[in-house]
């Protein structure tokens, strides 16, 4: 029937224009969906120019620092000797028994605050025996050399006498500690002051750090 072939061909045109239509729709929705991707934070981007991103190590952290930032490494404060380690024999030379000289000694690790620095030996095994006690010196001194007045103020020993005493323990092995002190206020030790005056004074002061030297010593 003629009517209904054209009924056909006009059913046929709607199709092909709503199929037309629905590709047009379908290619506006992915359209805006790859646009709205683009923007919706989840994109790489490059590092901005005012962050710079170290790694650690392994075991480490991640640190972000901004740029132009630096990092300080803190050293700790550190005493040691040439003449021995530490925990090791004193030789007998620094001893009574010996030349009875004191003992060669240098550190590092100084806080940049320090207002003085004092060293105090004790017998730890002799109820803390005070066998030096030396302050005043300034946080630039490095050390103090073997047998020559140190660059500070000497006290007096539980011997009786001004300066340095050598370890003479009356029998078996004795364990010292050369306790370095870093302080954050001034001692206040005199020349000549008795020596548990004075290393109280020193241990009793606010510090910024502290390190000790132990060694060993043995009688006869």
């Amino acid at each position: 029937m003629p009517g209904d072939a054209g009924v056909g061909a006009q059913s046929a045109t709607v199709r092909r224009g709503r199929r037309g239509a629905g590709t047009v729709a379908l290619a506006a929705v992915l359209l805006a969906t790859v646009t709205g991707c683009g923007d919706d934070g989840r994109a790489l981007r490059e590092p901005g120019a005012d962050q710079t991103t170290t790694s650690a190590p392994p075991g480490g952290t991640t640190t972000t620092l901004a740029a132009g930032a630096t990092t300080t490494t803190t050293v700790p404060l550190q005493i040691a000797s040439p003449a021995f380690g530490d925990g090791a024999t004193i030789p007998g030379q620094y001893a009574c028994r010996g030349a009875d000289v004191a003992p060669p000694l240098s550190w590092t690790g100084i806080p940049a605050d320090t207002v003085e620095l004092a060293i105090v030996v004790r017998d730890v095994d002799a109820e803390g025996f005070v066998h030096w006690v030396v302050a005043g010196m300034a946080p630039t001194v490095g050390g103090i050399a073997e047998a020559t007045p140190p660059p500070g103020i000497e006290a007096t020993n539980d011997f009786g006498r001004p300066g340095w005493a050598g370890p003479c323990p009356p029998s078996g092995t004795h364990n010292y500690e050369f306790t370095l002190f870093a302080l954050a206020e001034p001692s206040g030790v005199v020349a000549g002051q008795p020596a548990s005056e004075a290393a109280s004074a020193v241990e009793t002061r606010a510090v910024r750090a502290s390190a000790v030297l132990s060694g060993s010593a043995a009688a006869g």
